[in-house]
């Protein structure tokens, strides 16, 4: 299942099963498990792990050194995890000593053409970045988050579970959990309703992570005891309400 034109480093560790397309380069150190197809003209550097039942297309680089002045060719790695589909362009960097050594893409992602994740990121699970959309280094995007096209992160940036960017946004701080944000530079607009809605939340916890949003977000000069009473009423009511207030807490960027 290997084309006779790519080119496999010895040291290389391909499952049986995978497929590898004509022109596509696969370094040493680089590890790809069972069932991950590589179409034509992919280059894989490592040390990278991808696991199984990937879908890689057509001119993506994966594995490469990071886009880091202060890199100097000390040993970091890229792992990634299974059922991703990474697209034509995509382009995804190892990390470094200086963020921990380690870029990091999890289970089940859609990285649509020309994204490009730097390095010392880390992506969760299920999560969608359209077209052009693109992380600095060191952005921790969380669970089911949705990135619009041409989506620009700012570097040490977190992206929030169950968020979505519009198309364009650029963001330059923190995007909480649940919030729909948008423009340049990204304001928060609102609860994303339609994808928690999507994804089995009841209207009941929306309309908490709704309460909540407008105090901590909207309202961020409010720091009432009576205000706090409630959103911690409310979070033993609905766990995702304290996900959502732990999360600001623990900001270091600020929140859009």
């Amino acid at each position: 299942m290997i084309h006779r034109s790519a080119v496999i480093d010895a040291e290389a560790r391909v499952h049986e099963s995978c497929e590898i397309g004509p022109f596509c380069v696969v370094g040493a150190d680089v590890e790809i498990g069972a069932g991950t197809v590589v179409g034509p003209h992919v280059v894989i550097n490592g040390p990278t792990i991808i696991g199984e039942q990937n879908r890689i297309f057509q001119f993506a680089s994966i594995g490469e050194d990071p886009q880091d002045l202060k890199f100097d060719g000390e040993q970091s790695r890229l792992e990634i995890g299974d059922r991703n589909k990474i697209r034509e362009f995509v382009t995804i960097n190892r990390g470094t000593t200086g963020g921990g050594g380690v870029t990091r893409i999890g289970n089940d992602n859609l990285l649509m053409s020309y994204v490009h994740i730097a390095h010392d990121c880390l992506v969760g699970n299920n999560t969608v970045f359209a077209n052009s959309a693109s992380l600095a280094g060191h952005v921790e995007v969380g669970d089911y988050a949705i990135l619009g096209g041409f989506s620009l992160i700012h570097q040490f940036s977190r992206i929030g579970a169950h968020s979505f960017s519009g198309m364009g946004s650029v963001i330059n701080k923190d995007v909480p959990p649940f919030v729909l944000v948008s423009g340049h530079y990204a304001e928060a607009v609102g609860i994303n309703k339609e994808g928690l809605k999507r994804r089995g939340f009841s209207s009941e916890e929306i309309s908490a992570l709704r309460k909540v949003f407008v105090e901590l977000v909207k309202r961020r000069g409010v720091k009432s005891d009576e205000v706090y009473a409630q959103i911690d009423a409310m979070a033993q009511e609905y766990p995702r309400v304290l996900e959502f207030v732990e999360f600001i807490k623990k900001g270091k960027r600020g929140t859009v």
